[in-house]
């Protein structure tokens, strides 16, 4: 593409770039830039036509930017290539490499999903220690925004049309923890909710061992708030658990999601969990399958473990076949398939309202949206029937009935 397309520059960013930079480089000549995860604010003078950086460059950046849209970032930047040296690090100068940046309300943005819903990023980095999780080596240390920056930032994409803002970060429920701002996370959805123009707030990776009553209360009491409950559990049985090193038990759990139910009736439950880590055991995987058939997750997401370089479980004996992991995770599935085609039949008659997402790509004319209860690209979602599709406009909310369901999804009449 290069000699004979319009491609100009070879961009390569975010975590694969942050974690193999240097092997990216000798792998793949034709690459121009490569920006890690911290170095975002780079990108504009990476893709300019003028830029130094132009040629088979790999830029790198030598020292802060300082200009009107980030003040705090790049403190750190790792070195040009490991050395011996830099492999024998200590904990504590490793840390030293790990990227600080995050973007504040200043930080131009480009949209890139559409008009009426987008992301906001209320912190970046992780400080757990999970063992199979790479995220807090190429993410950095936790760290919240200001709550002020949050809210000036959803004040202006309401401006621009946008209905749903769907606040994410490693851990949303260690928002502010960081720094010293306990109950931050609710006090932060109460302003959220007061701005005119939205419509949906959601929040997306909640941690089971940091929700509090004052946010599951936020979430009851702010009517702008999904009761949408997303909890990466990862696993259900303790042996397990405790080699995935979460915290945290079946027992916790069963307490954890009766609590939520109770303080946030009618509440959305989403989960994911791995099945063939290492050491999982036929018992182990049935105990896992009794967690589901016992709580009834509203949506359930499951993925076949595999290695992941640098991390613990990376060290540990990958034991599991990989046809069982894919029995194991297409009959958890299917136990929750049984539990969705139950609930979707307890749901018909049912009065809802509908988010409009637009033409479904799949199947035009026909319009497409969601309940609280769905997020975008993530879960199922709801399909109009029985109305001229060029009445709706993306993004309103309106009124409708569930007359049937297809699949994990649902088919719903207009009031």
């Amino acid at each position: 593409l290069k000699k004979t397309g319009r491609c100009r520059k070879l961009v390569v960013t975010g975590c694969l770039a942050e974690r193999y930079r240097d092997t990216l480089r000798a792998e793949i000549p034709e690459i121009d830039v490569v920006l890690g995860t911290g170095e975002v604010p780079a990108i504009v003078g990476a893709v300019s036509q003028n830029s130094e950086m132009s040629g088979r460059k790999i830029f790198r950046l030598k020292e802060p930017v300082e200009n009107a849209w980030t003040k705090r970032v790049f403190h750190k930047v790792q070195p040009e290539a490991t050395s011996p040296a830099e492999a024998t690090k200590t904990p504590a100068e490793a840390t030293e490499a790990l990227p600080t940046y995050i973007y504040d309300a200043d930080t131009p943005r480009v949209l890139t999903t559409p008009r009426h819903y987008a992301y906001v990023k209320i912190a970046e980095g992780c400080d757990y220690t999970c063992a199979f999780c790479i995220i807090p080596t190429l993410r950095g240390p936790y760290r919240s925004r200001p709550a002020d920056g949050i809210v000036c930032e959803v004040e202006q994409l309401a401006e621009r049309g946008v209905r749903e803002v769907i606040l994410v970060s490693q851990d949303a429920t260690f928002y502010g923890i960081d720094r010293g701002e306990r109950g931050a996370l609710a006090r932060l959805l109460r302003r959220l909710n007061r701005i005119d123009g939205i419509c949906w707030i959601r929040l997306l990776y909640l941690y089971p061992t940091t929700i509090t009553d004052d946010l599951l209360e936020a979430m009851a009491e702010c009517q702008k708030v999904c009761r949408y409950i997303d909890l990466p559990l990862q696993h259900a049985s303790d042996p397990v658990l405790r080699r995935m090193r979460r915290p945290g038990s079946r027992a916790v759990y069963d307490k954890l999601l009766a609590r939520v139910r109770s303080r946030v009736p009618d509440a959305t439950l989403r989960t994911t969990f791995i099945v063939g880590f290492p050491g999982e055991t036929p018992d182990d995987f049935e105990a896992l399958c009794d967690f589901v058939r016992d709580t009834e997750f509203d949506h359930v997401g499951v993925f076949t473990y595999s290695h992941e370089e640098g991390t613990t479980a990376s060290g540990y004996r990958d034991d599991v076949p990989e046809r069982v992991k894919r029995t194991r995770r297409r009959s958890l599935m299917a136990v929750q398939q049984r539990i969705v085609r139950a609930r979707h039949k307890r749901l018909v008659g049912s009065h809802v309202r509908v988010l409009i997402d637009g033409f479904a790509p799949d199947s035009a004319p026909v319009v497409r949206g969601r309940l609280a209860g769905q997020a975008p690209e993530i879960d199922p979602a709801v399909y109009l029937t029985d109305c001229d599709g060029d009445l709706f406009r993306t993004g309103d909310l309106i009124e409708a009935t569930i007359v049937a369901s297809k699949g994990y999804d649902l088919v719903a009449r207009p009031v």
